[in-house]
């Protein structure tokens, strides 16, 4: 049961940063102690990177009850490719 509840837990906070525009991939990391948000770089500036990190965080405190703290982190990679020949 306790392994249920453990999975439901990491489950609910990836649900809950997917719900928000721009997410396209969260990882609940060290049994949901930390959180990472991978966003779409064409629809997520720098700045709003910060703000969606935030907004996430109070979403958890607003709606969970939790022991500790979560901390949540937005990746934003912008890659860029050529070729030498």
């Amino acid at each position: 049961e306790a392994l249920e509840s453990y999975v439901r837990r990491l489950e609910r906070l990836e649900e809950m940063a997917m719900a928000f525009e721009g997410v396209d991939r969260v990882f609940a990391m060290q049994a949901g102690r930390e959180v990472r948000v991978v966003v779409d770089p064409g629809s997520v500036d720098d700045l709003a990177a910060g703000s969606l990190a935030r907004r996430i965080a109070r979403t958890f405190e607003e709606e969970l009850q939790y022991p500790g703290q979560i901390q949540v982190t937005v990746i934003r990679e912008f890659r860029a490719n050529d070729f030498a020949r």
